[in-house]
């Protein structure tokens, strides 16, 4: 369409602060100048000033846009942007949010960098991965319509699998794994987990968490590989498997995503979580700097090299000064010593905790978090004031301009290594990936090589181990046995972890069911009593207990022992028939009492879905591998105890676990 000039009518003024990528001229038709210079009162010089306009507009739509041109070279698009960017946009990067106060209008109006989902927050319940992806690209949608188009990043607790989302793959957690000793698989678990974030349009992870628990009344212990550090460091490799290989010859330091089927990832929780006095969750870690860096530090050494995009911080102390607030340890550190470029981001409301009681003062809060280093804050629900708190303290010199681009510079550099800006939306191309056969079979693998076996028989001569899959009528008991939330522990489903049919698995008893011979008669008693057990004449019972789920510091525990009615059905059951007890827990709990009694003893952890891999190696399918990596203690009196300490005296010592060999067709 023209007007009356010969000259498309869409030509703009050019506007230095437009945020959309529009044609700022267009060319003059040909053969349309001279009709243009005839017509009445459109002058030469008209002509001219339009031609102008539209070659000065041009050339200015281009210098303007080169923050957004993929030839450019990293450092020139970050220093393009950034000066463009105004304080409140430079905040409103700084900035997380959870989705529950998240919208397309709330990204538009306030300009936020990031939005998460907290345990449990989910578009809705048992969402599709198709309403995920809308989800995350309508609030990306807001995010592009602001004034310089800045993506979103979008970040969630996948920390066994994407255990957030309905019929999502659930792995088992770190606990178990770290008995594997296996660097291999835990990449191919990080790269599985990563196409199943991606199947939901999320681009971040708050994994791994690399703690090194030093203390099982520690309620995050089942988050951490070992007491040891060297088992710790060894799992970082599932790092690359989350973000892929960082190129050979890049910067140490440098964070490296690899592609759309790659997600950022995140080492937590910088520094000394697991160490806590007492292994008091949000804790003080009181030790000397040798101890301290020795334990705690080495993983962190690793997941920099391999180009982790993110570092959170802990909510806990070390030697009474809270980590969100150390600036040695943060910015003088790991920003520049360990020379991380990356984002170092806070824990949920990791500032307010600085202060006693949280959000006594957050002003202050505000000002040791930014002077400690921290880049992006999860708020995640008071934004405005966290905005306008910060707004503030910038505009009257309490933080320092350098401060915010520093915390900028490094988000930026971590969205543009990602390609958000060259594709920030999802599709539904990779919903396949969610819960997929080939990551089940994958989790189902790990399940094999995370059980520890404990005892097995009564005489090392005369093994239970592995069970007979044909025999006339077994038992399955406890209350872990048909239950797929206890098998997954906390944060599953919701943040807490549930009871119950929670999402789409196998659990152990179903797994029995179809590992044994069709004429074997499987009955399932929840909690028998030993007349019960008596009168049925069953040539063996599998009796599976354990804790029950918990997250943080709700599973923080003095005394470490298996809730009712777990006891009963191990001396119910165990007193009356041949028995092996399978333990479902996060960490090593009290079993020296029913020791004894027990005919055979595994620790499976929590093995998340795949309740398969439990029984695969029950009835000799595959032999017991695992190794332990944590210290089983005999009293809770003796904590904390680790390997290499003077008053080492455990029940099962780390790296203790029994073998098998793998038998057919019994």
């Amino acid at each position: 369409m023209h007007d009356h000039y010969g000259v498309r009518s869409r030509i703009h003024f050019f506007n230095p602060e437009s945020s959309l990528n529009i044609v700022a001229c267009s060319s003059l038709e040909k053969n349309t100048l001279p009709f243009a210079m005839g017509v009445k009162n459109m002058g030469k010089f008209s002509v001219f000033l339009i031609i102008v306009m539209c070659c000065w507009a041009s050339m200015a739509e281009a210098a303007y846009f080169k923050y957004k041109d993929p030839k450019q070279k990293l450092g020139v698009r970050i220093k393009d942007l950034m000066k463009r960017m105004t304080v409140e946009e430079k905040i409103g990067q700084m900035t997380q949010i959870d989705r529950t106060v998240a919208s397309n209008e709330v990204m538009k109006k306030y300009l936020i960098g990031s939005i998460l989902s907290g345990g449990g927050s989910v578009p809705a319940k048992h969402a599709t991965p198709e309403q995920w992806v809308d989800m995350v690209n309508d609030f990306q949608k807001g995010s592009l319509s602001t004034r310089l188009g800045i993506p979103l990043i979008y970040g969630i607790d996948a920390v066994h699998g994407h255990n957030n989302v309905y019929k999502a793959t659930i792995f088992p957690h770190n606990v178990g794994l770290g008995v594997t000793r296996d660097p291999a698989l835990v990449k191919k678990i990080g790269a599985a987990t990563a196409l199943e974030v991606r199947a939901t349009g999320i681009q971040y992870a708050f994994a791994p968490c690399i703690a090194v628990c030093r203390d099982p009344r520690w309620g995050r212990c089942f988050e951490s590989y070992s007491e040891d550090p060297k088992i710790v460091k060894l799992m970082t490799e599932i790092i690359p498997g989350l973000q892929g290989d960082i190129p050979a010859g890049s910067r140490k330091g440098v964070p490296f995503v690899g592609g759309q089927d790659k997600i950022a990832a995140c080492a937590k929780h910088y520094l000394g979580d697991g160490g806590t006095h007492l292994g008091t969750n949000e804790g003080n870690t009181i030790i000397d700097p040798k101890g301290f860096f020795s334990i705690h530090m080495p993983a962190y050494y690793d997941s920099i090299v391999k180009g982790v995009s993110t570092i959170m911080t802990s909510y806990s102390s070390w030697n009474g000064i809270k980590m969100h607030a150390n600036r040695y340890l943060v910015n003088d550190f790991l920003k520049n010593k360990l020379k991380f470029k990356g984002i170092v981001i806070s824990d949920w409301q990791g500032i307010d905790r600085i202060t006693t009681p949280e959000h006594a003062n957050y002003t202050y809060s505000i000002i040791a978090g930014m002077d400690a280093g921290i880049d992006m804050i999860m708020v995640p629900y008071n934004y405005t004031e966290f905005i306008d708190g910060l707004t503030y303290l910038v505009k009257n010199k309490f933080v320092s301009m350098s401060r915010i681009d520093d915390a900028v510079k490094r988000i930026l550099r971590v969205k543009f290594t990602m390609g958000l800006f060259e594709k920030p939306l999802a599709d539904y191309s990779m919903t396949k990936y969610l819960g997929s056969q080939e990551h089940r079979d994958l989790a189902r693998e790990a399940v094999r090589k995370t059980l520890v076996l404990l005892k097995n028989g009564k005489s090392s001569k005369k093994p239970l181990l592995p069970l007979p899959k044909k025999a006339s009528k077994i038992l399955v008991a406890g209350a872990h046995a048909d239950n797929l939330g206890y098998q997954c522990g906390g944060w599953t489903i919701e943040w807490q972890g549930l009871s119950g049919d929670i999402t789409s698995g196998t659990t152990i008893l179903s797994a029995i069911k179809s590992a044994v011979d069709p004429k074997t008669q499987v009955v399932y008693n929840e909690n028998p009593n030993g007349d019960f057990v008596k009168s049925n004449k069953f040539d063996y019972a599998i009796v599976v207990v354990g804790e029950h789920p918990y997250a943080e510091t709700f599973g923080d525990s003095k005394n470490l022992t298996i809730p009712e009615p777990g006891p009963s059905t191990i001396k119910n059951v165990c007193g009356a028939v041949k028995c092996v007890v399978v333990l479902i827990s996060g960490r090593p709990v009290v079993v020296q009492p029913y020791v004894e009694t027990i005919d055979a003893l595994v620790a499976a952890w929590l093995p998340g879905t795949e309740g398969n891999g439990v029984t695969d190696v029950l009835f000799g399918d595959y032999g017991f591998t695992g190794k332990l990596a944590r210290t089983w203690f005999k009293s809770v009196d003796q904590l904390p105890m680790n390997v290499g300490d003077s008053h080492y005296d455990p029940l099962y010592p780390f790296g203790f676990g029994l073998t098998t060999e793998p038998r057919k067709n019994l």
